[in-house]
């Protein structure tokens, strides 16, 4: 999850056939990430950094990681975070936000990407 009014990482702008429009990555990790999705065969489209909209902790500035969706119509959702940043109290209840705003949504498949 990221903060997509105050952050101050690089962007990069890639394209891929999986992904609608230029996908704006803002880490190595996001990056590797997405280059992994686009060679998944089990993926049929992924989008990057989406908008959590219409829910009160978020306010729609923060953004979960990846939306994608397999050749068979499922949703999965994945968040991409430093292991060293993992048990701060804010990332944290960040990450409890997406899982709560995407389980509402009826999206079950909700994971971290964690760098080794």
């Amino acid at each position: 999850m990221r903060n997509e009014k105050n952050h101050a990482d690089r962007c990069e702008k890639v394209s891929f056939s999986k992904h609608p429009g230029v996908c704006r990555t803002y880490n190595p990790m996001q990056l590797a990430y997405a280059q992994q999705l686009q060679a998944d065969d089990s993926v049929a489209e992924f989008r990057c950094n989406v908008p959590l909209t219409d829910f009160e902790l978020t306010d729609g500035v923060y953004t979960s990681d990846f939306v994608c969706t397999t050749v068979h119509g499922e949703i999965f959702v994945r968040e991409t975070i430093k292991r060293s940043l993992i048990e701060r109290p804010k990332k944290l209840r960040l990450l409890d936000a997406s899982r709560e705003y995407w389980t509402a949504r009826g999206v079950t498949d909700w994971g971290l990407v964690i760098d080794a």
